[in-house]
């Protein structure tokens, strides 16, 4: 018997780990989203319970799969929803063997359905599923993050600075579409891939977000995130290796995390990219990050994800943040927004821009941002704002929007840096 700690600890973990196969497994098995996310939640629901009696099993995605399964078989038979569906999830069932997705004899584990793509990663397929291009392409994004990642549809809602309620509309929509248009759960043939690829970009790029600034909770990083999308854009890259842009995904997600454990302190707590120790960042993400966009940059076809990677590798190639290239780094934004022309790009510039030219010229900048009303409610605006004034030592008003950054965060490391910002201002 585990304790209830032990036990709350080992499911989130699980969560953290898990989910994504989980649901991407009964998606292909049942065909049905939703009753995929229903059952996968209800085996999290139920690890809570058996788990603090029996243990917590030492394969714990495999008992998931399988608890979940189960639930998904009792409901599709009780609906009667047709001989060749129970017929398909009964092959998992093995005479009551676990279930194991990583199983190599298991004809629908990572062996895939011999689709002939070459994709035999289940994840990896659920992703150019929800990329269709018959999705609008925020759909296709948002879809991937929610059954992917397991984000909530509020934390989706705020990576696209948009209501809750709008979020979730275009979610249940995407899913009527898949089921209604009989989307096939596969890689596209070859000649069909370049038609979905900026949808699977963007979810990647996304998930690995999410991951690396958590929208909310205690910690600011998800590590499994950013792992899996790592672990998706070398699939990725391995299956279009011709494509710039893919390999320039990975060099980007690659030079991010390179920074990772440099992020935080032994608390937990923020540490500004300034302000971190560089002895600490991982040399071989670097060099590898480096190589695959000086490899992509080759090939003379430039686009935003190339143009990220080349901003993150100015920052890991600067051996001291006072060595850092700003000048070269508010141009490289300056172009990113001919591919990109998002405010929240144009607020990185802001940034750069501020660095280089100083604290006005970043102010005026974030100024016509604010006045377009495009980022109300995004907590970086205020932040911005704030560390410009603060650098130029007009600590009043940095403590006003600092106070309103803290407002609108709901990550609670970030929310302990902007607290500590807002105290060092006010006591100035």
């Amino acid at each position: 018997m585990s304790t209830t700690d032990e036990v709350e600890a080992a499911v989130a973990a699980a969560f953290r780990e898990e989910w994504a196969q989980v649901v991407a497994t009964l998606i292909r098995v049942t065909g049905d989203w939703d009753l995929a996310e229903e059952c996968a939640q209800d085996a999290f629901a139920q690890a809570l319970q058996r788990w603090r009696r029996d243990g917590v099993p030492g394969r714990p995605g495999a008992w998931l799969t399988t608890t979940a399964r189960n639930r998904a078989l009792d409901v599709l038979r009780r609906e009667a929803v047709g001989a060749r569906k129970l017929r398909e999830a009964a092959v998992l069932a093995r005479d009551g063997e676990p279930y194991d997705p990583f199983d190599p004899y298991d004809p629908f584990g990572e062996g895939g359905e011999g689709d002939g793509s070459g994709v035999t990663d289940d994840r990896l397929r659920l992703v150019f599923t929800c990329c269709h291009p018959a999705l609008p392409v925020e759909a296709r994004v948002a879809l991937t993050l929610r059954t992917l990642a397991g984000l909530t549809t509020a934390e989706i809602a705020r990576a696209f600075l948009v209501p809750e309620a709008t979020m979730a509309q275009r979610l249940v929509r995407a899913k009527r579409k898949i089921r209604n248009a009989g989307i096939p759960y596969r890689v596209p043939p070859a000649h069909l891939l370049p038609e979905r690829t900026t949808g699977v970009l963007g979810v990647l790029y996304l998930l690995f977000n999410e991951g690396y600034a958590a929208t909310a909770g205690d910690g600011l990083m998800r590590a499994g995130l950013c792992a899996e999308a790592i672990r998706l854009a070398r699939l990725l890259a391995r299956l279009m290796p011709d494509e710039p842009e893919v390999v320039g995904l990975l060099a980007l997600l690659l030079l991010h995390d390179a920074r990772r454990d440099a992020r935080v302190d032994r608390a937990g707590d923020l540490v500004t990219l300034e302000d971190q120790d560089r002895t600490a960042w991982d040399r071989a993400e670097i060099d590898e990050g480096t190589a695959l966009l000086d490899g992509a940059l080759r090939r003379g076809r430039p686009g935003p994800y190339q143009i990220q990677a080349a901003i993150a590798a100015c920052h890991a190639t600067a051996p001291a943040a006072a060595d850092t290239d700003w000048a070269d780094i508010a141009g490289l934004y300056g172009e990113l927004q001919r591919y990109l022309p998002s405010a929240v790009v144009r607020l990185n510039r802001a940034v750069a821009v501020g660095m280089a030219e100083g604290g006005e010229a970043g102010l005026a900048l974030v100024a016509e941002l604010a006045a377009e009303d495009d980022l109300t409610g995004y907590h970086l605006l205020p932040a911005t704002r704030a560390d410009l004034l603060r650098r130029m030592g007009r600590v009043r008003e940095a403590a006003e929007s600092y106070a309103r950054a803290l407002e609108l965060t709901e990550n609670a490391a970030e929310r302990r840096f902007l607290a500590k910002r807002l105290a060092e201002c006010r006591s100035a």
